[in-house]
């Protein structure tokens, strides 16, 4: 009798967090519009300190914070996404690849306006996904484009139905995320609860189950190599990461970073023969033998190879000339026309101003990709990645840059870098996941890209994400873990 009453007294804060939780998700997916900028914020900071008291009251119940992190994201499940518009040109596409049409090939701009294809719910599916998407080729890779195929197959011909089913394969990668994160944490030696400080995210929650993003699966992919990797079944790691990169294709930058981690280390499953000189050498020593004799070094080929060949054939189904001329064209306009939520790029636009006038956007952007590429390249030859914590280190870090220097930073983009610093022992990107909020400030007042953001807001975000990163990274000189 003495039991039940204590009892209740623990599970007592959690059980309140997770209703409180329920409560204010519910109230964000289906009682807030999207111009409502003072009840966003407000929610948007009441769950991370709802989610910040769950965790600590919960302690090491794993199976209830398992459980409060699938119900909480199974409240968006019918609701449709009130900040976000991407999800109609996912429906779009999907239901091209449903009726045998390549969706790489034709803009809904064309197909409207020939009327050559009949998609169900054109109309109400382009007016949906705005001009910007409807006017520019789709970008997506394969296996996204399998997800949106998913949502045509099992949804007939309604949005709704289409939502349902992209919200619950985003859910599945969380829960996928969970278990393989887990695992790779345990392996790691690392504490397994840091896996909350990303499924417990409001953001991520938010940005990927309600938004219906699809950075997601994307991060269960990344973190399932990673956790084969780990373990040595490095060529089946080479595989999936190619699934990855077919979700989204922002782990492509990844793989230089990976350089260190073959040459230096040796599977966790192989014995070092003591002969082997190349794993004994100090840093940097005998460079040239390292990789002329090291069998890291032909691993790391074998490795990079598998991505390339695993990757070509995902999008094989889909290749013509035609296809590669739109897609390299799609991607090239995130650095060439697309800017929002910059940082460095906005400061370079201004000094462009004062000496020309005008929107320097067509320089600039072929010039930051290339400081990003020097900068990725350093950390991938001059930091020595020869473990799991410290190769997230360097992908962190590196991806922080190459938003720093990008015209173009969606929140969810920053997705990524939540879920990498789990296994590292950075925490500036859980800051962002928290300021991120304010670019929607100026996103949301502005309603389509020709008009201007509030740079002030702009400005306040980066002044906390920046004094975050140079504190952590710069000044308390925190190193990766070893």
């Amino acid at each position: 009798m003495l039991l039940q009453p204590t009892l209740l007294k623990y599970i007592k804060a959690p059980i309140i967090c997770l209703i409180l939780s329920l409560v204010f998700y519910a109230s964000f997916a289906y009682n807030l519009v999207r111009t409502e900028a003072t009840k966003l914020i407000l929610l948007y900071l009441s769950l991370f300190v709802i989610a910040y008291v769950l965790k600590k009251s919960a302690g090491l119940n794993f199976p209830f914070l398992v459980l409060a992190s699938i119900l909480v994201r199974l409240v968006f499940l019918p609701a449709i996404p009130n900040l976000s518009q991407d999800f109609y040109r996912f429906i779009w596409d999907g239901r091209m690849l449903f009726q045998g049409f390549n969706p790489y090939l034709q803009t809904p701009d064309t197909i409207i306006n020939s009327g050559i294809i009949s998609i169900a719910e054109a109309q109400e599916l382009y007016n949906g996904m705005g001009k910007l998407s409807a006017s520019h080729f789709t970008n997506y890779p394969p296996i996204n484009q399998l997800c949106f195929y998913f949502a045509a197959l099992f949804s007939g011909k309604n949005i709704a139905g289409a939502v349902v089913v992209l919200r619950l394969i985003i859910i599945s990668a969380d829960i996928g995320v969970i278990y393989f994160g887990k695992k790779l944490l345990e392996n790691l030696k690392l504490p397994t609860n840091r896996i909350w400080l990303y499924i417990l995210n409001p953001f991520i929650i938010i940005e990927l189950t309600g938004n219906l993003h699809f950075e997601g699966v994307m991060i269960f992919f990344l973190i399932w190599s990673l956790y084969l990797l780990q373990i040595g079944k490095w060529k089946w790691a080479a595989v999936v990461f190619s699934c990855s990169i077919s979700v989204k294709l922002i782990p492509l930058m990844f793989l230089p970073i990976f350089f260190w981690y073959f040459v230096i280390e040796k599977p966790k499953t192989q014995k070092l023969n003591h002969k082997d000189k190349s794993a004994s050498q100090p840093f940097f020593q005998n460079f040239g033998f390292a990789l002329l004799e090291s069998r890291g070094f032909f691993r790391l080929i074998i490795f990079y190879f598998i991505v390339i060949i695993t990757t070509l054939l995902l999008f094989l189904p889909f290749f013509s000339m035609e296809f590669i001329n739109n897609y390299s064209k799609t991607v090239g306009l995130w650095f060439n026309n697309f800017e929002f939520n910059a940082s460095i790029y906005y400061l370079a636009r201004e000094i462009g101003f004062w000496f020309t006038g005008y929107n320097e956007i067509k320089t600039i952007g072929k010039i930051l990709p290339i400081i990003a590429l020097i900068l990725i390249l350093a950390f991938s030859l001059l930091k020595k990645n020869t473990d799991i914590p410290k190769l997230a280190s360097s992908i962190v870090l590196a991806f922080s840059c190459y938003l720093f220097l990008s015209t173009t930073v969606h929140p969810w983009y920053v997705a990524t870098l939540v879920a990498l610093c789990v296994f590292t022992n950075y925490r500036f990107p859980l800051v962002w996941s928290v300021v991120i909020v304010l670019s929607y400030l100026s996103y949301l007042s502005i309603g389509t890209a020709s008009k201007s953001e509030n740079l002030w807001i702009i400005g306040l975000e980066y002044f906390i994400v920046f004094s975050a990163f140079v504190w952590e990274v710069i000044l308390k000189r925190k190193l990766p873990i070893s």
